[in-house]
């Protein structure tokens, strides 16, 4: 094993750091968790208090009372561009499975695609065991753009994993591919026979719905429903809800332009394809979200802004951003969660840390 444990005061950051972030629910007290991570991409909780991080290059980190150390046992992984490890899932049935599942992007011959990797931690904590890839996109493709992805534990059970396009605009509207699409798929890899492809010719069954560019953030509403933020190219990022067998558009319809200034497809709308719930223009380049419960913002969703250093908060019917929540702490918001006992946690890329702020009590 290899152990990366420093001092405390290094990894578990003191309350001296705390800071607050102004908000209509009044001040958030945030305070940094964890510092000093290397281009981390998502976090995870773990029911003995341990706190899994990914880092890009392909690290999963575990910190524990201000000591951290990297789990080993995780296959090669492609850490170019946009690519490299991604995100994490803790299932629901982690204390009894102690499974994990990560998506990552995996070399393959002609470029590398988005994989899922599904593992057991071992029981001291230290390495993945029995690490399977049960799924990974077809057609490899070169270049380090688009590669999404992010892992949701749906109602029903089964797993969802959001794709990009891999910078193939066509092949978002191509079901024979799983450039541009989200994909639903058992724990164990298997094809669920309901998914709506199951059994036309030339398309892959594993596909939920398609035409989406490069969805990063996902999340689960109240209600079990899917929702999905996704980059749009200049301005037209869009919150999505996600339904069976849909099709939403890209690259044929879109809000914004190339960014060469030129026009995107038809239009913004056309027959047959899904509109946005909400978009952004200009972009905000939204990645990791969440639904939050209880509390003064109970039922809200917040996104993580990467190019404009934020969390938007969004509220509504139809969901839309109502307020901007910034400080220093939130530099290119990677992951936004709300952990075990309420509090909204957030990692920040730009300052490599894990921040906690408490969640505003309802009025």
């Amino acid at each position: 094993m290899r152990v990366l444990t420093l001092s405390l005061a290094v990894f578990w950051a003191t309350a001296s750091a705390a800071q607050d972030i102004a908000s209509e629910a009044g001040p958030l007290r945030v305070s940094p968790v964890v510092e000093g991570l290397d281009s981390p991409w998502s976090f995870g909780f773990l029911p003995d208090g341990t706190i899994l991080v990914t880092e890009r290059d392909g690290r999963l980190v575990a910190v524990r009372d201000g000591a951290r150390h990297e789990i080993t046992g995780l296959p090669r992984v492609y850490a170019g561009g946009q690519g490299g490890l991604l995100d994490l899932l803790v299932p629901a049935d982690f204390a009894e499975s102690r499974e994990l599942y990560l998506s990552y992007s995996r070399p393959q011959e002609g470029g590398a695609g988005t994989a899922l990797l599904r593992a057991r931690l071992s029981q001291d904590g230290t390495a993945l065991e029995a690490a399977e890839t049960i799924f990974e996109m077809s057609a490899g493709s070169s270049g380090g753009r688009h590669f999404g992805s992010r892992l949701v534990e749906g109602a029903d059970g089964m797993l969802y994993m959001t794709m990009g396009e891999r910078g193939d605009r066509e092949a978002a509207q191509d079901l024979s591919r799983h450039n541009g699409t989200i994909i639903r798929i058992g724990r164990d890899g298997s094809v669920p026979r309901d998914n709506p492809f199951v059994g036309q010719e030339g398309a892959q069954p594993e596909i939920w719905s398609y035409g989406h560019r490069n969805p990063q953030g996902a999340a689960l509403d109240a209600e079990g429903r899917l929702w999905v933020n996704e980059h749009g190219a200049m301005g037209g990022d869009e919150v999505n809800l996600i339904e069976k067998g849909a099709n939403y558009g890209w690259p044929v319809i879109a809000y914004g332009r190339h960014y060469s200034g030129g026009r995107i497809g038809e239009g913004t709308e056309k027959p047959g394809m899904q509109q946005p719930v909400s978009y952004w223009d200009p972009s905000i380049a939204p990645s990791g979200m969440a639904f939050v419960e209880g509390g003064a913002w109970d039922g809200d969703a917040l996104v993580g802004s990467l190019k404009f250093d934020y969390i938007a908060r969004l509220s509504g019917d139809p969901l839309a951003e109502v307020e901007r929540l910034a400080s220093d702490a939130t530099i290119r918001v990677r992951d936004v969660a709300q952990g075990p006992e309420g509090d909204i946690w957030f990692l920040s890329e730009g300052n490599g840390t894990l921040y906690r702020a408490a969640l505003p009590a309802g009025g």
